[in-house]
């Protein structure tokens, strides 16, 4: 009988549309990307007998100005990121939530343009019921056969507008799940199952209000019996970790964490029970930093026209700054950077009230001329702006709710003003995904324009702020109804500021819109940009954190931690 067969699995995820070693937002070489993967790639396939399945596991498609300029500016017979992927030979994918957000006409067209199948065995055609993506695909290595079942989170409906995912339905994880197991295992027999989930962790246990799971890959593992490998995404972390489902049998859950940065490695050692039988008897797994190698030459020649358009689009002049805004001081009152967003928001829809977010911690556009590449900066995400009808009381509710997740409550001036991540024994440190000190990302952080407010940080969450009255001087009323600018991440449920926040059910949130623009939010300020040409930042000063002195103290207590 012939020796054991081996075959790696490798997959990345959530590349956010890393495909060029270069950095078109800080204007500088980067450190990964999907030039570096395609480097260790051919090295592993080099090898004889490298049995190499390579994978995506989502959200591919959006993050940069590459991604912007191949989805929405450059006109190509191909799609940039179908000509990338089909270049590096992936044999599947597993769609995203950012993939679904960038509309219809991209993701069908390279649902089309990629020369795999694109996963998603969740993702219905509300007509037929059928899955619109191909649900799994049966991929032969030497004989031996391996199932790749892809499913993606949920969410999709909570966070995007109904305009992107319209004719779509997004059936329960664990159901398809346990659907697609068992029609795989009684019709194909393979000779392992893997599972390709946009979708992290999450619990292995969990409770019942914790339903439906936006990161259900922990559950599956252990729920659902019948697969070998499950790996993770959506959540960007790196992970590798063995699961005993509810049958007693191992479960290999491994993820790459993101950016490209590195390979998440799956071997499977079969041994050959007879000429066309194999049966798995070990399975191994490692992450691969693709910061040890260089990007592939081959790689860069190949895409080496688009790098030069995406330079130029990226550096395009679009306007001019007075002065300098940072995202930092967004974390603390009223400052220029976010309130840019505000005002933005109030003049295109003409709304009472704007709310926003600083969506990254510390970004800064140096005073001078704007380009293309810092609206990236400003507003990462390519959400679209909806006008809804709140009540007085919604916004206090959803203001409440967002300083929940914002600030500590602090006991005296010697304490923290954030709310930090703590240790097991209350010390403040980096969160358990790397990142810095913040328990909750900054694009919860949602604050209003149009009303004038002070949050009081030494009351308990939930009883915190106090609105004077709208900012023209009119007085506030809680039960008066408001039109409020609003991003549809947030206008659709995401972050749950609506939902848990004010209270407002899933279901009714879409009969509050009343306007939604056409365009996603960034290019409404490209364009705000060009027709002022020169923008004054300056900030609001219509809310404020108090005590100011115990602010001001907490504020300096923080800095180091969220600015090392």
């Amino acid at each position: 009988m012939a020796r054991d067969v081996r075959i790696q699995i490798a997959a990345t995820a959530d590349v956010h549309a890393r495909l060029f070693p270069y950095d078109f937002v800080a204007n500088q070489p980067a450190r990964t990307s999907i030039a570096n993967v395609h480097y260790m790639v051919q090295a592993m396939r080099s090898r004889d007998n490298h049995n190499l399945i390579l994978l995506d596991n989502g959200d591919l498609l959006q993050g940069t100005p590459a991604a912007y300029y191949a989805n929405f500016v450059q006109e190509t017979d191909e799609n940039l990121f179908s000509r990338v992927m089909n270049f590096m030979r992936y044999d599947a994918a597993t769609i995203g939530n950012h993939d679904i957000e960038t509309g219809p006409e991209v993701y069908n067209r390279l649902k089309d343009e990629f020369d795999f199948p694109w996963l998603g065995a969740n993702v219905l055609d509300k007509e037929s019921g059928e899955p619109y993506f191909t649900p799994y695909v049966i991929i032969e290595r030497q004989r031996v056969r391996i199932a790749i079942l892809g499913l993606t989170t949920t969410g999709v409906p909570n966070w995007l507008p109904p305009h992107l995912w319209e004719g779509l339905q997004f059936q329960d994880m664990a159901e398809s799940a346990r659907y697609w197991v068992d029609y795989i295992s009684e019709n194909e027999q393979p000779d392992a199952i893997v599972g390709l989930f946009h979708s992290g962790l999450g619990p292995l246990d969990p409770e019942p209000d914790d339903f439906p799971l936006e990161n259900a890959s922990g559950f599956i593992a252990k729920h659902v019996p019948g697969f070998d490998v499950i790996f993770t995404s959506h959540d960007h972390r790196t992970r590798v970790q063995t699961v005993i489902n509810t049958r007693g049998n191992e479960v290999l859950v491994l993820g790459p964490g993101h950016f490209a940065e590195n390979l998440a490695l799956a071997e499977l050692v079969f041994s050959r029970t007879s000429r066309r039988t194999f049966e798995l008897n070990d399975v191994r797994a490692e992450i691969i930093s693709a910061e040890k190698v260089v990007p592939s030459h081959p790689f860069i020649q190949a895409f080496e026209k688009d790098v030069q358009e995406v330079l130029e689009f990226a550096g395009k002049p679009v306007g001019k700054l007075s002065r300098s805004i940072s995202s930092i001081e967004s974390m603390f009152g009223s400052a220029p950077f976010t309130d840019l967003v505000h005002q933005v928001q109030l003049d295109l829809t003409g709304a009472d009230i704007s709310i926003t977010a600083p969506l990254t911690l510390d970004q800064t556009i140096e005073a001078g001329t704007v380009y293309m590449r810092d609206f990236f900066r400003l507003y990462e995400f390519e959400n679209y702006l909806y006008t809804m009808e709140l009540s007085g009381q919604e916004i206090l509710d959803h203001l409440e709710y967002s300083y929940g997740l914002w600030f500590n409550r602090m006991r005296n001036e010697n304490d923290h003003l954030m709310n930090l991540h703590r240790d097991e024994l209350g010390r403040v440190s980096p969160d358990r995904r790397g990142w810095r000190a913040l328990r909750y990302a900054p694009y919860n952080f949602d604050s209003a324009a149009g009303v004038m407010y002070t949050v009081d940080v030494s009351r308990p969450a939930g009883s915190r702020v106090e609105i004077k009255g709208m900012e023209d001087g009119r007085p506030f009323e809680p039960g008066a109804m408001y039109r409020v600018a609003i991003n549809s991440y947030r206008g659709s449920g995401g972050g749950g500021h609506l939902t848990r926040g004010a209270g407002i059910s899933h279901h009714e949130l879409t009969g509050r819109i009343v306007d939604t623009t056409e365009k996603d939010l960034r290019s409404y300020m490209i364009d705000y940009f060009r027709e002022i040409g020169e923008y004054h930042p300056e900030s609001r000063d219509n809310w404020q954190v108090i005590p100011e002195d115990w602010a001001r103290k907490g504020r300096e207590k923080d800095m180091p931690f969220l600015v090392p």
